[in-house]
């Protein structure tokens, strides 16, 4: 089932060849603060928040809290479980949280594959911009449009778990 259609915002294309990104914005009640402190001090609590999508995180290299630690991620994508290995990259300042993919099963699909998130603080929530930047390993490769809609709805799942109080 694609979210394409339930969005106020359209995820778009930038770029028709091999490389090219998605992007689409998303309006969220938790604060660029809350939904940051998440990803960078409490990554391991990410399958609590989104138990249907994300199965597992485990640290590979590095500490939880520590900035260019490798985690591996297990997860499910249109009923099939994946394995994603990522170094997150957390900017506080610009409100930016960047994954750099480096193996798994998106890899061997896409020679660059990197989500960014960009929050920007609205009332007592936040504007979330969904960012996927990839390069696709052949024209015969879809566009990552299953991972964006995956991206949409784990994103959806943390803000509601941390606004339930």
């Amino acid at each position: 089932m694609s979210l394409k259609g339930e969005l106020e915002t359209v995820i778009e294309t930038k770029n028709m060849s091999l490389k090219g990104e998605l992007e689409t914005v998303i309006e969220l009640k938790s604060s660029p603060e809350k939904f940051f402190g998440v990803w960078k001090t409490q990554a391991y609590h990410i399958p609590n928040h989104s138990p249907d999508n994300i199965h597992a995180v485990d640290m590979h290299e590095g500490e939880w809290e520590t900035e260019g630690s490798i985690k591996i991620w297990r997860y499910s994508v249109d009923g099939k479980q994946e394995v994603f290995k990522e170094k997150v990259v957390v900017d506080e300042e610009k409100n930016t949280l960047a994954l750099t993919g480096l193996e798994g099963d998106v890899m061997t699909r896409y020679k660059i594959f990197n989500p960014t998130y960009h929050l920007t603080p609205k009332d007592d929530g936040s504007l979330a911009r969904l960012i996927i930047e990839y390069e696709k390993l052949n024209e015969n490769i879809p566009v990552p449009d299953k991972y964006m809609d995956f991206m949409i709805t784990v994103t959806k799942d943390i803000d509601a778990s941390l606004t339930k109080a």
